[in-house]
């Protein structure tokens, strides 16, 4: 990386590239059709699309596609259109890589989220079944709340009907399929003030659609919220691998390119936003979480942006690029990162295997 060279640690054999800058609190990432990426905000209210015309690895045209909005921080693509969840509805730019310039009005699709987005951060992706699956966290730190709040719901956009896919859970704004056998997983941010090392950011998977996930009742495996008392036959699903306290993971992607070595193929990378309610700091950096046979077994850092007790960056959301390359947001400094294999050490890689 040419800027700030000795302060971003990249795992060997990797590169790290500045694909944007100047994007504000750039948030959640989609990538279109023809490439495209679209990056969502939160304070600065636009949607901007980015364009990499001579496919150098670096963006040649930029647009904006939407400004003035209340809190668009969760956006999606699917069949030629951006979908994009604005407070208490979601909008859609159809066939909108044909009309970067002009994009025109959007069309409301769904007019039925609760109305407190500042407060309630969401995350949003079409699923494998066609459906708009958005994740609505809770409106405090930690406190009981009605749904569709602390859920993630599925929505037919076609027809408007909803499903609850999960429930109690706290803070998702990650969550992806597995390439393999198309189920749902996603990081829950525990709460805050109960110390440093509690609780633990938790990884989750749905094997059964409406389960509980234990907020406000319990976090992580089996730590008990002092302020509220557990119904006597609510049956909480522990999460399937525990996260270091406030890292805050915020972003997470199956990879789905072929360009990093195969051991990396179809895993799940995680961004770790990083620690604000901690004596020192933790996360800052996007790591890979190995999964076996339906287990998360392990957890190893990609890219670290914390130097000692100085973020660089903080990463938010991840998504695998057209080339097999990974985009890596920073809501930081409003950058957008490509993270790529380098073909040299690939070669070498593969030669000695």
């Amino acid at each position: 990386l040419a800027a700030e060279p000795m302060m971003i640690t990249v795992s060997k054999g990797f590169g790290l590239s500045l694909y944007a800058s100047n994007l504000g609190d750039a948030k959640q990432l989609a990538v279109g059709d023809n490439g495209t990426l679209f990056v969502g905000s939160f304070r600065d209210g636009t949607i901007t699309a980015l364009v990499d015309v001579d496919n150098d690895g670096r963006v040649d045209k930029r647009y904006v596609i939407a400004k003035g909005l209340d809190y668009p921080e969760a956006i999606a693509f699917n069949d030629g259109s951006l979908y994009v969840a604005e407070d208490d509805r979601i909008l859609r730019f159809n066939q909108i890589e044909s009309r970067l310039k002009r994009p025109g009005r959007p069309k409301e699709v769904y007019n039925r989220l609760p109305g407190n987005s500042k407060k309630s951060r969401r995350a949003m992706h079409f699923g494998p079944d066609g459906r708009l699956y958005i994740a609505i966290g809770a409106p405090c730190n930690v406190c009981e709340s009605e749904a569709p709040y602390s859920s993630i719901i599925a929505i037919n956009v076609k027809t408007g009907a909803t499903e609850q896919v999960a429930s109690g859970v706290r803070k998702v704004v990650a969550f992806d399929w597995s390439v393999d056998n198309n189920q749902l997983w996603f990081a829950d941010i525990g709460r805050d003030w109960m110390g440093d090392n509690l609780p633990p950011d938790e990884i989750n998977k749905v094997e059964l659609t409406g389960s509980h996930y234990g907020f406000p009742y319990i976090h992580a495996t089996d730590i008990v919220e002092p302020a509220y008392d557990k119904p006597k036959n609510l049956k909480v699903v522990a999460p399937n691998y525990e996260l270091p306290a406030h890292v805050g993971a915020k972003g997470m992607h199956f990879y789905r390119g072929s360009q990093f070595p195969e051991r990396y193929h179809n895993q799940m990378f995680v961004a770790e936003n990083g620690s604000w309610n901690r004596s020192s700091k933790v996360g800052y950096q996007v790591v890979m979480l190995e999964i076996q046979e339906g287990d998360v077994i392990k957890r190893s850092t990609v890219v670290s942006f914390l130097d000692g007790e100085f973020p660089v960056a903080r990463p938010y959301s991840l998504v695998t690029a057209p080339d097999g390359a990974m985009y890596i947001s920073d809501d930081l400094k409003g950058n957008v990162y490509r993270l790529f294999y380098k073909e040299s050490a690939k070669n070498q890689s593969q030669d000695n295997d």
